[in-house]
């Protein structure tokens, strides 16, 4: 990979660029990191005035999933470096782009080809690089999903192999089950509605995130860090919480480095991997990595003397990066609780009252229910009382309807 060795000057010929394709609230902290090393961010959206746009020096609105339409806006801009963000990209075409030398992908077009896929990461994972996960079988109908199901037995869990936050994710008690989740599945992915993958149960104590940096060392050399293991609390297949650090015993904390080393070295590249593992006892079993900033770890923006930001940022330029911890800490979600446009928030003043508290509201120009429209973060001496802090601040945090 190819990094820049000097820092120009955004909007002019000296200019480093970088396009991100997905430009929600972890695009938007990236674009800020990246911003804050005098890099000019073009930031691309499936909607116009996604949280990234509003912090980006220009904002493109395409269909992602469009091969020709993004080949051309990478054809127009001509960044140095493009970071996916989301799943739903063409990510056919920035291998061929890679291939053909005209884009540096972060990490690796390869790496974001298979882990946008359930089923390649999963078969990367089990099938060529030995590691335990759960038990599971892919499935392209109703009948062989039925089929998959009764092989991994209930209870269990159906995924499009192409999805995020929890979309189209079920729980599975029994086959009486089966046709209800094939449908929300459907409905759920976001590309590839007619795939999906079953995972059997796993009797683990808890799961854990645990942040992966490869950067570029001193020497020349990639080097890989870790951050402290995150711990978090899933509703629906979404974060609803995460803290730093979760305890884990030396063991199971050194065998869960060595299968986020292993993963992520095959996949290459630059850049923070989000490694997702499920503990029990010395245990670990392999669930998933994302190639980018992970949602459960907004908790870093509070915990860290680098958030995961920060860190995607510098490693992806080729420059040093601290994982240390700063204090322990928790993050919690702020829903949108209403189905409108352009709302607004109370409360902010009195959730900021809690100590140690900050709140990050993410300026998405839609709410509903149950998105995602910002996080209460907060730091302790502890992390139960970090919890606390993050949750009794959140909750002071009331959406209300905008002006008309």
């Amino acid at each position: 990979m190819t990094t820049p060795r000097i820092f120009g000057t955004p909007l002019s010929p000296s200019a480093t660029r970088v396009m991100l394709l997905g430009s929600g609230e972890l695009g938007k902290e990236v674009i800020i990191s990246l911003q804050r090393l005098g890099v000019e961010v073009i930031a691309v959206d499936r909607y116009p005035n996604a949280p990234g746009h509003q912090v980006a020096h220009r904002a493109h609105v395409i269909d992602m999933t469009d091969g020709a339409a993004l080949a051309a806006l990478i054809e127009q801009e001509r960044p140095d470096l493009v970071i996916p963000e989301i799943e739903a990209i063409a990510t056919d075409t920035l291998a061929a782009l890679e291939a053909a030398g005209t884009i540096t992908c972060i990490p690796t077009a390869r790496a974001t080809q298979l882990t946008m896929n359930r089923e390649g990461i999963r078969r990367l994972a089990a099938e060529e690089l030995g590691l335990a996960t759960s038990p599971y079988r892919f499935a392209s109908s109703l009948e062989e999903l039925q089929e998959a199901c009764a092989l991994v037995g209930f209870p269990c869990v159906v995924k499009p192999v192409m999805s995020s936050s929890g979309k189209g994710q079920s729980k599975l008690d029994s086959a009486a089950d089966v046709q209800a989740a094939w449908d929300y599945a459907a409905a759920g992915g976001r590309v590839d509605a007619g795939r999906v993958i079953a995972e059997g149960f796993i009797d683990f104590d808890y799961e854990i995130t645990l942040l992966t940096v490869r950067s570029r060392g001193a020497d020349g050399s990639t080097q890989t860090s870790f951050c402290a293991p995150i711990g978090h609390k899933q509703v629906q297949g979404d974060y609803v919480e995460s803290w730093q650090p979760h305890p884990m015993n030396a063991l199971a904390l050194q065998r869960s480095r060595e299968i986020a080393e292993k993963v992520t070295g095959n996949l290459g590249g630059y850049g923070v991997f989000g490694v997702e593992l499920f503990v029990k006892g010395d245990m670990v079993w392999f669930s998933e990595v994302s190639p980018r900033p992970h949602d459960t770890g907004m908790v870093t923006m509070a915990t860290q003397v680098q958030s995961e930001f920060e860190l995607h940022a510098k490693a992806v330029l080729g420059l040093p990066v601290n994982t240390a911890l700063r204090a322990p800490g928790a993050s919690a979600v702020i829903y949108g609780q209403l189905d409108a446009q352009g709302i607004a928030f109370e409360g902010v003043a009195e959730a900021l009252q809690v100590p140690e508290t900050d709140i990050r509201l993410f300026g998405k120009p839609e709410s509903f229910a149950r998105r995602r429209m910002g996080v209460a973060l907060a730091t302790a001496a502890d992390v139960k009382t970090a919890r606390e802090r993050a949750l009794a601040a959140a909750a002071k945090v009331k959406p209300v309807p905008g002006r008309a």
